[in-house]
């Protein structure tokens, strides 16, 4: 099943050097999420060749605007193409009166209902949940009220194995309880052990978005062990009284993050302007967390 992380930007504050601010496409079991919208997104989306109208769940880490700027254009462009099908969004408390602020002194209407879940940044929840996936929220460390998600698939059932369908003669409305875990009562009389007729399902996978926060190993918990952890990495750390004063972060404090909670792999993005070329963000990183990779425009990150 999909589990891909595209990149609509990776810049902090402004757009330079080719990258736009912060904006992800999350693909998760063919759910499609956008995580935070910068203003420009929706031209990301174009040139990207990215789809908008799949999404149906807008996630909104913070009211800062490098955050919060494409909404009003992104929705009013889904809404121009003929949009009916509802879209959630979920944000902190003040995104629901941003948006209509924004559509009432314009004057613009949607085609679309909105649903709107306000959250508290400063307390962890479950946030979402379907029969595939759960999506967290826990706080972080910056400026204004900000909060990290958690994109969780749920374990899934067992594997039947096709050709013990046929060999036992297993009638079809048996095969849930077996998927379930349960064991076998032929019709004769013998038990058939579950890890017989099944195999291990994949486990599931996770993904860990932290959004603008300064150096905070709270959130280590929350990210533990995440098969992808997105931190930002505003600067490198001979600025690091400026990243705390700012409320953001070094790509070291990224990395030690990465390594203390034990995930898999780290990507780094929230580049200051003041680097055409953050490689120089990616070799500190790298010195404490060797498998980062930066998060580029466009590029496109399987979750394996």
């Amino acid at each position: 099943m999909s589990f891909k992380l595209s990149i609509l930007g990776s810049n902090a504050a402004v757009p330079a050097h080719s990258r736009n601010m912060t904006a992800q496409l999350l693909n998760m079991r063919e759910h499609h999420f956008l995580i935070d919208c910068a203003e420009g997104t929706q031209h990301q989306f174009q040139r990207f060749g990215f789809k908008f109208q799949k999404i149906n769940h807008i996630f909104i880490s913070h009211l800062h605007g490098d955050h919060i700027f494409g909404l009003p254009g992104l929705l009013l462009s889904m809404s121009l193409n003929n949009r009916k099908e509802k879209l959630q969004i979920f944000g902190p408390l003040g995104i629901k009166t941003y948006l209509d602020t924004c559509f009432s002194i314009s004057q613009s209407h949607l085609s679309f209902e909105i649903i709107f879940h306000e959250t508290d940044p400063q307390k962890s929840s479950i946030i979402f949940e379907n029969n595939d996936l759960t999506v967290r929220s826990f706080p972080l460390l910056h400026r204004i009220p900000t909060q990290g998600f958690l994109f969780k698939e749920k374990t899934q059932p067992r594997k039947m194995l096709k050709e013990k369908i046929g060999e036992y003669g297993i009638p079809f409305h048996d095969i849930t309880k077996i998927k379930d875990g349960e064991d076998w009562m032929s019709p004769d009389g013998s038990l058939i052990k579950n890890n017989a007729l099944t195999s291990d399902p994949v486990a599931p996978k996770s993904y860990a978005y932290c959004s603008d926060t300064a150096y905070f190993d709270q959130i280590i918990p929350f990210v533990a062990t995440a098969d992808l952890l997105y931190h930002e990495a505003t600067f490198t750390h001979d600025l690091l009284g400026q990243a705390i004063v700012s409320g953001h972060s070094t790509a070291i404090q990224a990395a030690e993050i990465a390594k203390n909670a034990g995930v898999k792999k780290l990507l780094i993005g929230h580049f200051s302007s003041r680097y055409a070329n953050p490689q120089c963000l990616l070799n500190e990183a790298k010195t404490i967390f060797p498998n980062t990779e930066l998060a580029i425009d466009g590029q496109v990150y399987s979750v394996d």
